[in-house]
């Protein structure tokens, strides 16, 4: 029994991608090495219950904690906003699942702001794990959380800071960090071109040093998507030292599936070699970090291999977390599934071909739907809908309240706002800013078309916040046409005042850096929540179904993407 038990535990360690195996299996009777695993997650949007689920990972948990290892599990980000369990809980149910699950540190991403300030503080206030983040700062310069913690693990010190990106101030709702004049009462250290971040970074790491850290490990929600630079986490590694791994959150990358690797190692300042990994999003993996003697290496589960390893009978019981998810899951289970409407067409995020997410690079027919609701509901000449803010696919049948709430999950509230004909294009010059890289505030339109020459660098000057200022010079965007009430269209007048819709995110709070339309006049505020706004469109204006005016999954033809200008 004693040698069968050795040899499940063996193999669980095997399949699971320890380092030090070789050590493990000296000899029967002699006493394991102690190894560290710690566990990592990011960008779990609510996802409680897909691919591996918090359920899965507490199993994993278990399973190396009875196989003797010092495991210790945190968090890159973003966990509390993206589905049904968030939006009416604004986040607390996943907090509590957090804590059931025995995470020990995190640090706060961009979507941990979306309820507000307040309540971000109470959800922080309810977590009984440890929040840390260097350069997030009040407006006296202080830290609003511990820049880092240090837990002993085996006779290691193990220090973890927490960095977040600047982006929080575009990519959550920047009035959330400003008082009512608009003055910016916090900081992520955005000066300075990326430089004011890797001074406070360096300044932690060696705070934590000085403290006798063994190993640094930053857990950050920075991403790899170029349009971050100069905050990406890359852009921090090889401008700073003595950092040994970062765990990295945002741009929900999967390792496996862009490297081909669980992890990569990047230069930093010193020439030194950085483990640099992520996990993707809504827990498609769970990351494993195995310190082993002066070893460090990562791994990503997939729940493919938590099946294969779930079918060995190697993993530990879960402790009731798969309980303590349902229960919190059955709260809303009527809500969620109630149909309120129909599709007869598959209504895309992601590329039908390729697999990809397309939403924030170019028109899809849910963006297109997505934006008619607001210009219908709104009664304006014009709709946007950034496409950050579209969160989902809806597969032809019935939808659910629960899909339209994963479709806008934020909360956001319908606006309409008299607006000139050159902020109309100086936004949809901000919204083709980044292209080819996708960004959370391309936008989705309604009332309009147009033309991208992508043969055009782009011009649009924006601050040390990522907020629009102006337009330099060339003009990606051209022969923008308006939508006449005959059906025709018609060349934008520059000086012409249209009507927009869409929501406070972006018309009222500068969401995505959109800094153009907030002092203008608002016709209504605030006046119906973003997926009811969807829902009412589909019931009382498409009659329940959506129809074969969808059917194309690029959209009906309003932003047309070209590599030079005909």
């Amino acid at each position: 029994m004693k040698k069968r038990v050795f040899a499940c535990l063996l193999a669980l360690v095997m399949l699971l991608g320890m380092v030090a195996v070789p050590s493990f299996v000296r000899a029967e009777e002699e006493e394991p090495a102690k190894e560290i695993v710690i566990l990592y997650t990011n960008d779990v949007h609510c996802g409680v219950d897909d691919n591996i689920g918090y359920a899965g990972l507490a199993r994993i948990k278990a399973a190396l904690e009875a196989a003797g290892k010092e495991v210790i599990l945190v968090d890159c980000g973003d966990a509390v906003q993206g589905d049904v369990i968030g939006t009416l809980s604004k986040g607390e149910a996943i907090i509590d699942l957090m804590n059931a699950a025995g995470y020990d540190v995190a640090v706060p991403g961009n979507h941990e702001f979306d309820y507000g300030m307040e309540q971000f503080l109470k959800n922080v206030s309810l977590a009984k794990f440890q929040y840390v983040c260097c350069n997030f700062l009040n407006d006296n310069g202080e830290a609003v959380f511990k820049p880092y913690t240090i837990i002993e693990k085996a006779g290691k010190k193990i220090a973890f800071i927490g960095i977040d990106t600047p982006e929080s101030f575009t990519k959550s709702t920047p009035t959330y960090f400003q008082d009512s004049e608009g003055n910016f009462l916090y900081s992520f250290c955005q000066k300075d071109n990326g430089q004011e971040l890797y001074n406070k970074v360096q300044e932690t790491v060696d705070a934590a040093r000085a403290e006798g850290a063994d190993y640094v490990i930053a857990l950050a929600h920075l991403g790899t998507d170029y349009q971050s630079s100069p905050w990406m986490s890359s852009d921090v590694i090889v401008n700073t030292t003595g950092i040994d791994v970062v765990l990295d959150g945002h741009s929900h990358t999967d390792f496996k599936l862009e490297f081909g690797k669980d992890f990569v190692t990047v230069k930093n300042k010193d020439g030194n070699d950085v483990i640099h990994s992520s996990t993707g999003t809504k827990l498609a993996n769970v990351g494993m970090l195995t310190i082993s003697g002066d070893q460090i290496s990562a791994k990503l589960i997939n729940a493919s291999a938590m099946d294969f390893i779930d079918a060995a009978g190697l993993l530990a019981a879960d402790n009731g977390m798969g309980d303590v998810v349902k229960a919190a899951l059955d709260k809303n289970a009527e809500l969620v599934n109630t149909v309120v409407a129909h599709t007869d067409v598959d209504l895309i995020i992601n590329d039908p071909t390729a697999g990809v997410r397309i939403i924030r690079s170019q028109e899809t027919n849910l963006g297109d739907l997505c934006a008619d609701a607001y210009r219908a509901m709104g009664g304006t000449d014009i709709a946007f809908v950034n496409g950050g803010g579209i969160r989902d696919t809806i597969p032809a049948g019935d939808i659910t309240y629960g899909q339209i709430i994963k479709i806008h999950p934020f909360g956001n509230a319908l606006c309409t706002v008299e607006a000139t004909g050159q902020e109309i294009l100086d936004a949809l010059e901000m919204s083709v800013s980044n292209l080819p890289g996708e960004s959370g505030g391309f936008l989705q339109v309604s009332g309009l078309k147009f033309t991208v020459d992508m043969s055009v660098e782009s011009t649009v000057v924006k601050d040390d916040e990522k907020m629009f200022v102006e337009v330099s010079g060339d003009r990606r965007v051209k022969d923008v046409q308006v939508l006449q009430e005959d059906g025709t269209y018609a060349p934008i007048d520059p000086n012409k005042t249209y009507t927009v819709a869409c929501h406070n995110y972006l018309l009222k709070d500068k969401g995505d850096g959109y800094t153009m339309f907030a002092d203008n006049t608002f016709l209504s505020e605030d006046t119906m929540l973003d997926n009811q706004v969807l829902i009412t469109y589909i019931v009382e204006k498409l009659g329940g179904t959506v129809g074969s005016e969808y059917l194309e999954p690029y959209g009906q033809g309003r932003i047309t993407i070209v590599d030079k200008a005909e």
